[in-house]
C-alpha cells in the first residue's frame, strides 16, 4: 500500500512540474534560436509578440497589446545595441497604445544601422506604425498590416468628422462635437507622425500619399493590408521571409500563463561580436 501511495505522489509531482518544465524548454529554445539568427545575420534580434492569454485560475481571456512596458523594454534593447549593428524586429500584434508604438517607431527610425521589420502573421494598427519606421518590411506571403487611423473612444475619428459634415450642427449634441474636435487633431497629428517615420525612405509625394491613405479612415480599422496591397500603396515590402523567423514565432504558442511580450538576449550587441556584461 505504501508503495502505491509513493507512486501516486510521484505522479502528482510530475504532473505539477510539467507546465514549468515545458515553459523552461520553450524559453531555452527561443533563446537558442534568437542567438542563432543574430549570429547568422550579425544583427540584434528583438521580438514582440502579443497573444490572447488566460488570467490565473479564473480562466478569463485577456488580449494583450502594445503598452508602455513594451516600449520601455524595446528602447532598453535598442540602447544596448551598437548604433551600427542592424536591428531585426519581429512583430506579431493586434495593435495597442499609439504613444507606446510611436516611441518604439521613433527609436527604430533613429537607429543608424539598417532596421528590418519581420511580420510572420500580422502587425495591425500600432504594429503597422512601428513597421513604417523600418528601412525594409519583410512579410510572409499571407501576413497583414492594418490602417493606423485614430479611434476616439469607440468611434473612428474619420466617421466622427463625416457626421459633422453630413448632419446640421444644431442637430449634433455637444459631446459629439467635442469628439469631432479631438478627431480632427488626432488625424492631423497621426498623419504628421507617419510622414516623420517615412521621411528619407520615400519620395516626398509618396510620403504624403501613404500617410493620407493610412491615417484618414479610407478603410475600416481592422482592414487587412496584404503584401500585395502594401506593395500597391508603395511601401518597401518583401515577401521572402526567412524560415528562421517563422520558426521563431512558432515558439510563442497561445499561452495559459503570462509570457514576456518583448524578448532579446540582454547583453550589449556589437558588429561581429557580443560583449557580456
Amino acid at each position: 500500500m505504501e508503495h502505491i501511495f509513493n507512486i501516486f505522489w510521484l505522479f502528482v509531482m510530475i504532473v505539477a512540474l510539467q507546465p514549468i518544465l515545458r515553459k523552461r524548454m520553450l524559453e531555452s529554445a527561443r533563446r537558442g534560436l534568437l542567438a542563432k539568427i543574430e549570429s547568422k545575420r550579425d544583427s540584434r534580434v528583438i521580438i514582440m509578440v502579443h497573444r490572447q492569454e488566460t488570467m490565473g485560475l479564473l480562466g478569463f481571456p485577456v488580449v494583450r497589446y502594445i503598452d508602455i512596458e513594451d516600449s520601455e523594454e524595446v528602447l532598453r534593447a535598442i540602447n544596448m545595441t551598437d548604433p551600427e549593428v542592424p536591428i531585426d524586429f519581429v512583430i506579431h500584434t493586434p495593435g495597442g497604445l499609439a504613444i507606446a508604438a510611436l516611441q518604439i517607431a521613433r527609436a527604430l527610425k533613429k537607429h543608424r544601422g539598417k532596421v528590418t521589420v519581420f511580420i510572420p502573421h500580422m502587425a495591425m494598427s500600432g504594429g503597422t506604425l512601428i513597421a513604417l519606421a523600418a528601412d525594409e518590411i519583410v512579410m510572409s506571403p499571407h501576413a497583414v498590416l492594418g490602417p493606423v487611423d485614430p479611434q476616439i473612444g469607440e468611434y473612428p475619428a474619420a466617421s466622427l468628422l463625416k457626421l459633422t459634415r453630413d448632419k446640421p450642427i444644431d442637430k449634433i449634441d455637444d459631446r459629439t462635437l467635442i469628439y469631432a474636435d479631438i478627431a480632427t487633431k488626432a488625424i492631423d497629428q497621426l498623419r504628421e507622425n507617419i510622414e516623420e517615420l517615412l521621411e528619407g525612405n520615400y519620395p516626398p509625394d509618396k510620403v504624403k500619399e501613404i500617410a493620407r491613405l493610412l491615417s484618414e479612415g479610407l478603410w475600416t480599422h481592422d482592414y487587412p493590408i496584404t503584401y500585395e496591397k502594401a506593395k500597391e500603396i508603395g511601401l518597401h515590402v518583401r515577401s521572402d521571409i526567412p524560415h528562421e523567423f517563422l520558426e521563431l514565432i512558432s515558439l510563442y504558442p497561445q499561452p495559459v500563463k503570462h509570457y514576456p511580450t518583448v524578448e532579446y538576449i540582454p547583453v550589449p550587441r556589437y558588429r561581429g561580436k557580443t560583449r557580456s556584461t
